[in-house]
């Protein structure tokens, strides 16, 4: 894209001096100022809902028609971050390091004497419990969401805050004070996407040196109101030189206009698009019909067209396994009893892992863990973590002898007068081995994301649990070659993800919670199908499932923290995706409603849906949870 100069208002400074480099031609990106439109949040609901709701049918519809295709590198859906979610930390931390790499490309770092940072409708709501300020700060400091450690997180935050210092670009001094310098409009929305975020640099003498508008449309994916079709509404990097041009260069449309820079570097032999373009689940379905390849066959050929080898695909997807698999690892071993944040949520997922693990390690079928269930258990690959008595205080209190005696046997504690005609049920605990470590799974992933760890995300943060979970029930039980499991499920829920990015949203911001967790449903559903050998159709019809009984699901985070529903959520979705994927093969072909149209059901219920439960914590279980409060935290 050129690189236009940026036009300040009179509000912001009087005489704009902008250096001759910012009208180069090779530049990347445009740095500008669009106005932003103010809404309050009621006011908003009633213009999206209420006003003229066939007007906006009909518009979205027209927009959803145009010809084009749905094909992304499988490698921007799921990509490595960190935690608590992709639109609110990812995609912030991300603009934040595009806004300094674009200064220094301009020569305009060294002159900058001041920052000034906005954060716009969803991003202003829930953004303190998302992290946000810590991940645009520390993207302003030249940090990257895929390599930054984790755990140096906190202490650079804390040190920028105290200190009231920033090193924009890891080397340039300035002075930021959070409570002057980052305003939160959580009444405001910007007019591109409601996660809206302005950035803003001065010289010494208060002139505007720089400013762009950046919005992060979830998954990690960052666009602005003059670029979208910039190179960031379908690549997640930074460094232009580092990746194949195709990856640059898409528009998906044939009604886009292609850029110059496009136009010189695409060779001459490049037909301009994907072996396989597809721009719909049916059209999908018909290049496996006419080419006999699998969704996963079909994705990994799009993906030679953007630039990688054979042994790069693998290896890559390897790597997004690897880390899926520690972050699994990570959350069922952890020391840690709680999470960050006022809700002071206890982690569970060690303690479901410990149960599921007893009785097959000896340090844990001993006296200080009495059994809860009776029977085999089926054996998983991660090693137990140290045990802790998570029994009841009845349990507890009852075990204990005096002198150090042994444990006597005791029957069950039952709850219920035994004087009435229906006699109360004793206690007893059902072991439902796929349903226990699917949640014991989704659960790990999303309380490491919640404390800020190294998450994937696929194709949200806020929803990473679901398909990790999957993945790996997959490789411990059932497949007899993981690395062929592991590489034709990850491409078959890619296809998925695209299509739900093209023809609906993958933000709760734009979506609410059907466009995070019902995604993520409806793409490990198509995986687990896919490693089931089920036919293309089916694969696809599995999808559709997944997605169909998660329309409507709201985001309505507690305290702003991606927590409370959150982390039960992808353990409900894990299971859930299963069960689609087993209906649908199970239902031979017999369905009546198809993945195109589920997804279109999806994008008028995310129309339709009202902004206070859109990823802004102003209704539902936000509400209604009495916890203190305050704003922006809420």
């Amino acid at each position: 894209m050129f690189l236009r100069p940026v036009r300040a208002t009179a509000r912001h400074v009087r005489a704009l001096r902008v250096p001759s480099g910012m009208h180069a031609s090779t530049s990347r990106r445009t740095i500008s100022q669009s106005s932003s439109v103010s809404h309050l949040s009621d006011i908003m609901a009633k213009k999206e809902n209420k006003k003229d709701p066939e007007g906006l049918t009909v518009q979205v519809l027209e927009e959803n028609v145009q010809p084009g295709h749905a094909v992304i590198s499988t490698f921007d859906l799921f990509s490595i971050g960190v935690g608590p979610s992709s639109s609110h930390t990812v995609g912030p931390m991300r603009a934040g390091k595009i806004f300094i790499a674009d200064l220094q490309e301009l020569g305009l770092l060294d002159q900058v004497k001041t920052v000034k940072i906005a954060l716009y409708g969803s991003l202003a709501a829930t953004g303190k419990g998302h992290h946000t300020p810590q991940a645009i700060l520390l993207g302003l400091e030249g940090s990257d969401p895929e390599t930054i450690d984790t755990g140096t997180i906190p202490s650079r935050y804390e040190a920028i805050v105290t200190n009231k210092s920033l090193h924009l670009g890891g080397k340039h001094h300035v002075v930021f004070d959070m409570d002057r310098d980052m305003v939160w409009r959580w009444d405001q929305v910007l007019k591109t996407h409601p996660n809206g975020m302005r950035f803003s640099c001065f010289n010494e003498g208060g002139d505007l040196l720089a400013t762009n508008e950046y919005f992060s449309v979830g998954g990690g994916f960052v666009v602005n109101d003059k670029t979208k079709v910039d190179e960031n509404m379908f690549y997640k990097g930074v460094d232009k030189s580092a990746v194949h041009g195709a990856r640059l260069n898409q528009t998906h449309s044939l009604s886009d206009p292609m850029t110059e820079v496009a136009r010189t570097s695409r060779d001459e032999n490049d037909p301009g698009h994907p072996p396989y373009p597809f721009e719909s689940g049916d059209a999908l379905l018909a290049l496996t019909k006419k080419h006999n390849l699998t969704i996963a066959q079909i994705v990994h050929d799009n993906e030679r067209y953007f630039g990688l080898s054979e042994d790069e695909i693998h290896e890559k997807l390897m790597r997004i396994w690897t880390v899926m698999d520690e972050c699994i690892r990570s959350g069922v071993t952890t020391p840690e009893k709680t999470l960050p944040g006022r809700l002071g949520l206890r982690r569970r997922a060690p303690m479901l892992y410990r149960r599921l693990m007893r009785g097959f390690y000896p340090g844990l079928a001993g006296s200080q863990n009495p059994m809860i269930a009776s029977g085999s258990l089926p054996v998983g690959a991660i090693d137990s973590p140290h045990s802790d008595d998570d029994s009841k205080p009845e349990q507890k209190a009852s075990s204990k002898v005096a002198n150090g005696g042994s444990t006597p046997s005791r029957a069950p504690w039952v709850l219920g007068s035994f004087d009435h005609a229906i006699l109360p049920m004793p206690p007893r605990k059902t072991m439902i081995p796929a349903v226990d470590f699917l949640s014991c799974y989704a659960i790990a992933v999303n309380e490491v994301n919640a404390s800020g760890g190294r998450i994937v995300t696929s194709p949200t943060n806020g929803a990473a649990g679901v398909i990790p979970a999957v993945l790996k029930y997959i490789v411990e039980f059932v497949s007899d070659d993981p690395e062929k499991t592991i590489k034709t499920f990850l491409l078959t829920a890619a296809a998925v993800g695209m299509l739900f990015k093209r023809g609906s949203t993958i933000s709760a911001a734009e979506g609410g919670c059907q466009a995070e967790v019902g995604v993520a449903c409806s793409m490990a559903s198509a995986g687990f199908a896919a490693c089931m050998g089920a036919s293309p159709e089916t694969v696809l019809q599995a999808a559709e499932i997944g997605i169909e009984h998660n329309l409507g699901l709201t985001c309505d985070p507690i305290d702003g923290l991606v927590q409370v529903p959150c982390i039960e959520r992808n353990s409900l979705g894990a299971v859930k995706a299963v069960t689609a994927a087993q209906l649908s093969m199970a239902s031979d072909g017999v369905y009546r409603v198809t993945l195109d149209e589920a997804i279109e059901a999806m994008r008028l219920t995310a129309a339709d849906m009202s902004v206070k439960y859109k990823e802004t914590s102003l209704s539902g279980l936000a509400t209604t949870v009495k916890i203190p409060l305050s704003v922006p935290a809420c």
